[in-house]
């Protein structure tokens, strides 16, 4: 089958062609890491751990990417539809409060029979979507009925930052009319008694250097089309990797003034639900070990 589950659409038969599409990976699943995540935000994590499920592999391959190994497809072991039901399951014996698909677009057909498995065998807890927002509408429209929190991206307003650093122009056009859909499924947020949301959308912004104005675009289109019916998350962990050393605006952190100018301007826009870091983020530290844990 000729694949068209992301926006570039690569029409590559991903079973068959020798050549690969954009995100460089074939049908059969790869997995980096699959464990309790502490640090995403506090009603995914909670105390237990989101059992995050990275895939290897991407459709958007930012410069940036904080996950660069495995965004490039350097880092992943192939498992079946039934090993991933099991993983499912594992994480779920280990009390995660959540399964948490990071980056799953390119992997759904097989993620939803996994999901099916799974769920005939007890998996009860609620499923998160982790993804950057670059996503088909009938692929989100496929996955109706077995997300319970969707957790996206919006990286971008400016078509020409999203061609630079994401080779997407269309990123926002595309983005915006993903997360319609994803708040058509899910709606306003439920939490349950432990303050885990267990239905909903919290859409993230990593603020990246020298974009401060394209933040505040990002957060006012997010508070103008959905008020406080969502979560936005404002993130100022990045950090620079070895990978931007020659992009001479992005090899540097946010500055603490530039951070607090964006939390400002949320406040003044009448934000009530955002989630905020505190203290230094911005660290190598924060990232995974993609030793593939629990593949």
């Amino acid at each position: 089958m000729k694949c068209s589950l992301c926006p570039r659409s690569c029409n590559v038969d991903r079973k068959f062609d020798t050549k690969m599409g954009f995100c460089q990976m074939p049908e059969d699943v790869y997995l980096a890491r699959a464990a309790l995540h502490k640090w995403e935000e506090p009603c995914i994590s909670g105390v237990e751990g989101s059992g995050a499920v990275f895939f290897t592999g991407c459709q958007l391959r930012c410069v940036f990417c904080q996950n660069y190994n495995i965004a490039a497809g350097r880092k992943g072991k192939k498992v079946s539809v039934e090993r991933l039901a099991e993983i499912f399951l594992e994480l779920q014996a280990k009390n995660a409060n959540n399964i948490n698909l990071v980056t799953p677009t390119h992997y759904v057909p097989a993620i939803i029979k996994a999901l099916e498995i799974s769920k005939n065998q007890g998996l009860n807890i609620p499923i998160v979507y982790n993804t950057s927002a670059y996503e088909n509408i009938d692929t989100l429209k496929s996955l109706e009925g077995l997300i319970d929190v969707y957790l996206p991206d919006l990286k971008y307003v400016s078509s020409q930052a999203s061609a630079k650093y994401s080779n997407a122009p269309d990123y926002f056009e595309v983005a915006t009319k993903a997360i319609s859909e994803m708040y058509r499924q899910t709606k306003t947020p439920i939490f349950n008694e432990k303050g885990i949301m267990v239905r909903g959308m919290i859409v993230r912004h990593l603020m990246l250097p020298g974009l401060l104005n394209d933040t505040k675009a990002v957060i006012k289109y997010l508070y103008d089309t959905y008020k406080d019916n969502i979560y936005i998350s404002i993130m100022n962990q990045y950090t620079p990797l070895k990978q931007v050393a020659n992009i001479k605006e992005l090899n540097r952190k946010i500055t603490k003034r530039e951070y607090n100018k964006v939390i400002d301007y949320a406040i003044e826009l009448g934000i009530e639900n955002a989630f905020i870091q505190e203290g230094a983020t911005a660290k190598e530290s924060f990232i995974p070990e993609f030793d593939y844990e629990g593949v």
